[in-house]
């Protein structure tokens, strides 16, 4: 006849003997790290995932290259006088003038209004690029930079071209941004062109150069 102790242990079926012993809060497997989350393929402000930032970052290292510096860039020749004075002439000059475009950009630097430049100057090298794969990129980051309404560099667009905008980046060319593009030019025409011929550091150029011819003669 089985002791009680013989008779317990028999009581305990295959499960239980089987069974590991429990593991204590301290000993417990920590949670399993949750899986990260597919890549997102669209073009919209939403994606953060860091494969799109990795590629972010690389992309608009390499734009803020081409942009970014003032003095050893667009204003690295120092323009004539008839230059400066033709910048005062029309808008349009002063936009095609590598120089004025610099300086230009400088003064709307002190105005806070220098991504109206920025998306200017992106458009055109949107425009000038024929890859396809680098449009698709470069047209998702105008839109995260210039277009989405959570930048801090949001361009002021009207409602129209918004929309326009939101059709064409499902398929995104290089004249997505025409539109929207032509209206900063517009802004920047009649808002902020006045401002710049009166300002001091225009008719600061405007002295520099007779000065310096006198000088020189």
């Amino acid at each position: 006849m089985p002791t009680p102790h013989e008779a317990e242990k028999q009581n305990t079926g295959p499960e239980e003997a089987d069974r590991p012993p429990s593991m204590s809060n301290h000993d417990a497997a920590p949670p399993a790290a949750p899986s990260r989350n597919p890549c997102c393929l669209c073009w919209c402000c939403c994606c953060s995932c860091s494969w799109n930032e990795e590629r972010r970052r690389a992309w608009q290292a390499s734009r803020e290259n081409k942009l970014q510096p003032l003095p050893s860039c667009e204003v690295c020749a120092t323009p004539s006088p008839e230059e400066v004075q033709s910048w005062a002439q029309s808008f349009d000059k002063l936009m095609h003038s590598p120089a004025g475009r610099g300086v230009f950009r400088a003064f709307l630097r002190t105005e806070y209004s220098e991504e109206n430049m920025l998306f200017w100057l992106a458009c055109e090298e949107l425009k000038a690029e024929a890859n396809q794969h680098m449009v698709d990129e470069k047209a998702r980051l105008i839109y995260e930079d210039y277009v989405s309404i959570l930048s801090p560099r949001e361009v002021s667009l009207d409602s129209r071209v918004r929309e326009g905008i939101n059709k064409k980046m499902q398929e995104p060319s290089a004249h997505t941004f025409d539109d929207a593009q032509l209206q900063i030019y517009t802004l920047m025409h009649r808002d902020s062109y006045p401002r710049f011929l009166s300002s001091p550091t225009y008719r600061a150029l405007l002295l520099q150069g007779p000065s310096q011819s006198s000088s020189e003669a």
